[in-house]
């Protein structure tokens, strides 16, 4: 098993019902770090969110911990991008090969 705790994770919001991306609200330091912090997104959530399909997951990251969420939703779409395109569009293989894991999706319900 690898250390991970000197790994990044985003912690990314999407809708299950419609496959809507909330984007990235977050880069944190350490899955265990990281899974606080998807635990803390799920719980402070109003109880519409979830009704409406709203969940969290982490995916394991090379973004810089602390980074604007804005920014981070950007690079991470960008990866996503280059990810469905051809090998041999000639983009960079850095970019094309960026990491993407993910590690576990909120599944709180909530009652009511």
């Amino acid at each position: 098993m690898t250390d991970k705790s000197e790994t990044s994770f985003a912690v990314v919001r999407f809708n299950e019902r419609t496959y809507q991306s909330g984007g990235v609200v977050a880069v944190i330091k350490g899955m265990e770090a990281a899974q606080r912090t998807l635990n803390d997104f799920d719980w402070c959530q109003s109880a519409e969110h979830p009704r409406e399909g709203w969940r969290y997951f982490l995916e394991e990251t090379n973004l810089q911990p602390g980074m604007d969420p804005e920014k981070a939703t950007t690079l991470r779409q960008v990866r996503l991008d280059l990810q469905e395109t051809e090998p041999s569009c000639g983009h960079d293989k850095a970019l094309r090969t960026l990491p993407m894991t993910i590690i576990g999706i909120s599944n709180r319900r909530r009652s009511g």
